[in-house]
């Protein structure tokens, strides 16, 4: 048990790093903010691409597994639309509750993944990118797009933003490779490899630097409704799917730190550019993933042997 939570402490570590480099203001946002948009368009979709294509997918467990996590964040999504007429909050903080309870954040999960359990998490890791990536991106557009305004928008910006994606688009090329049983070349896999490789600390590194430890949370219940939700909630409605689907062993525990992680960084980005309560957004990304320090530990322990 101990091991475990050791093999945890890198991962926050270099998140932490990303928080003394913001304090000490080093190098400025004039690298954090350019950098962060290099992660999360140009660096992150090869690494999708790169985990679902070259992922083993031929294991009984791949199919039950990619069924556990719809079920789980489709449940989520259905939950908070339920909802949605009893909640105090307005249009644009229902995006970014939305977005805080359904999203979540694949660096940290593939980095955690990576380190307790080698390559064959990395491949159970890769159908959570190819499931939930898409479909949490989908239905975070379509709720942003009928929310973030009074009126909801047009097909035309909705579909606009759902087909220009990069983590959708990135995801759906995977599988559509892997599907055709299509063979790259060597060159092409190494290079995004190296892309790859360089994703995932640079990521962890935007994490702690997009946090904002001075902020001050003003509307209370949104961030605490939407943390409950994020890191208590979705772990049982993960285990719920994964009971409903038979998936135990290794690919529980990674459908499990799946759910547990925090909220998406990238969840900013998009709530910035359609509309969404970003300051919000920002402050659930903060807190979800300060309290995640506590929480995924003590959910991956609680399913330890």
């Amino acid at each position: 048990m101990v091991e475990i939570a050791l093999a945890l402490v890198p991962v926050f570590l270099v998140i932490g790093l990303g928080v003394f480099l913001r304090i000490l203001a080093f190098p400025g946002d004039h690298l954090w903010q350019p950098l962060e948009r290099l992660t999360y368009f140009v660096l992150f979709p090869p690494l999708l691409f790169h985990t679902i294509v070259t992922a083993d997918m031929s294991g009984d467990a791949v199919l039950p597994l990619a069924a556990t996590f719809l079920i789980a964040v489709v449940s989520m999504g259905l939950l908070l639309a339920l909802l949605k007429p009893v909640l105090p909050v307005s249009g644009p903080e229902f995006t970014s509750v939305f977005q805080g309870a359904v999203r979540w954040n694949g660096f940290v999960a593939l980095g955690v993944v990576s380190l307790l359990y080698g390559p064959p998490g990395v491949a159970l890791a890769a159908v959570a990118f190819a499931t939930m990536v898409p479909t949490v991106n989908l239905m975070s557009v379509v709720v942003l797009t009928r929310y973030a305004s009074g009126t909801a928008a047009g097909f035309k910006p909705a579909l606009m933003a759902i087909v220009t994606n990069p983590l959708i688009l990135a995801c759906l090329a995977g599988i559509a490779v892997k599907s055709t049983g299509i063979t790259l070349p060597q060159p092409i896999l190494a290079t995004l490899k190296m892309l790859a490789d360089a994703t995932l600390a640079l990521g962890l590194l935007a994490v702690g630097v997009a946090l904002d430890l001075r902020a001050h949370a003003q509307k209370r219940f949104p961030l605490v409704f939407t943390t409950v939700l994020k890191l208590g909630l979705m772990p049982v409605l993960m285990l719920g799917a994964c009971w409903l689907t038979g998936t135990t062993g290794l690919a529980r525990d990674v459908a499990l730190i799946c759910a547990c992680v925090p909220g998406a960084t990238s969840s900013y980005i998009l709530a910035r550019q359609l509309g969404g309560d970003a300051t919000l957004m920002a402050n659930l990304i903060t807190v979800s993933t300060l309290l995640s320090i506590f929480t995924l530990p003590l959910w991956v322990l609680a399913m330890a042997p």
